[in-house]
């Protein structure tokens, strides 16, 4: 996209009284929003829209003032991603009330990216905070992006546990102009971001961090991602509006347990009874991820030893009954234990054997329906 069209983009998402499902309504009957603003005021009121948002679209409403914060992001050296752009995160427009436009400081590109978004609590447990920094710093070593929020708490535990991981990135999704940090206390980590990943707001430059952003702007944090953690999170937690709208999105939804007295507890532990995946360590997220994702991620070959490390002292600690049950089995696919049988020639009673004392040591993990994966 030109940057002639892109203030076309920022102006339709500031229509007072138009919603963004129905600005896609209009996108997808006109083909492009600077269409829309170009269209006469008959097609304007014929698509179903009140008099005064057709009249304000045909008055050009907030074009001036769209083209000058385009021209101010420029000149802060941010980037205006619109939803017509390739570079535009291919995940978020499959939701549907996906952004018009992003504002974006750092590298855009890791918006395309494999992401886990990992959420939580502003007032968390030590507990909750060295989860979620341990979870995220596990993850990120992975590969993964982790999207957060930049809230105090959880959010800032999983931005730094991500920081922590060498070479990895990490996403800031903010509920105010993305030249307004909240909260102050984490402008330095947002300069971390900034220069490890990316900063994101939907948000017009300036805009205030209110309340009534936040919950918006959750449904990027879900939306850029393949799945969504929740760790430590109280009974009205915004956190618990993200894992609704990630199950809204059809994506993955995680918790990770807590303690039952805790009220911080209190969301995680009931995602779980409504089915959530309970998280204890990182292969818990990665093994629900589609195969191909847990493919790119744990290559192949990594499950797979080559000759050169078939003698490693790692496996040279298994018995022989261990050793060939552990090579069938693979990082990135479970495996059921009927198809481990038939892929060893040992009888049954000494593969289930070698699967018990490979799993009590650590090394594999048995998943719903006698189903089994590497842990390395």
């Amino acid at each position: 996209m030109s940057d002639d069209a892109t203030p076309y983009w920022l102006a339709l998402a500031r229509v007072e009284g138009l919603g963004i499902r129905s600005a896609h309504k209009l996108l997808d009957y006109f083909g492009s929003a600077e269409r829309v603003y170009h269209a006469s005021l008959t097609e304007l009121e014929s698509c179903g829209l009140p008099a005064r948002v057709a009249q304000a679209l045909f008055r050009q409403a907030g074009l001036r003032e769209a083209e000058d914060q385009l021209k101010a992001a420029q000149a802060a050296g941010y980037a205006v991603i619109t939803y017509a752009e390739d570079a535009f995160p291919p995940l978020l427009k499959e939701i549907a009330d996906s952004p018009l436009a992003l504002f974006v400081r750092g590298d855009a590109s890791v918006l395309s990216r494999h992401a886990i978004a990992v959420v939580g609590t502003r007032r968390p447990t030590a507990y909750g905070s060295a989860v979620a920094q341990r979870l995220a710093r596990d993850l990120a070593d992975r590969q993964l992006v982790i999207v957060s929020g930049l809230a105090r708490g959880i959010d800032a535990a999983a931005h730094r546990g991500a920081l922590e991981a060498g070479g990895s990135k990490t996403v800031a999704v903010l509920g105010s102009g993305i030249d307004v940090i909240y909260p102050r206390e984490n402008a330095k980590l947002a300069e971390r971001i900034a220069t490890a990943g990316a900063i994101v707001s939907e948000f017009s430059l300036g805009t205030a961090p209110t309340p009534e952003n936040f919950p918006i702007r959750n449904r990027i944090i879900s939306g850029l991602a393949l799945g969504t953690v929740i760790v430590e999170a109280a009974e009205y937690s915004g956190s618990l509006i993200t894992a609704r709208l990630a199950l809204e999105q059809n994506r993955e939804v995680f918790a990770v347990p807590g303690n039952i007295t805790s009220a911080q507890s209190f969301g995680p532990n009931l995602l779980i009874k409504q089915g959530a995946k309970l998280v204890d360590q990182w292969v818990d997220v990665i093994e629900e991820l589609p195969v191909a994702v847990r493919a790119e991620l744990m290559p192949p070959a990594a499950a797979v030893p080559s000759a050169s490390s078939a003698n490693s002292l790692f496996e040279e600690s298994l018995d022989p009954d261990q050793k060939a049950v552990y090579q069938a089995l693979r990082v990135d696919e479970a495996l059921f234990v009927d198809s481990i049988c038939g892929a060893v020639a040992l009888p049954q009673p000494r593969v289930l054997a070698a699967l018990l004392n490979l799993e009590m040591s650590g090394l594999i993990k048995q998943l719903p329906g006698k189903n089994f994966i590497r842990k390395l």
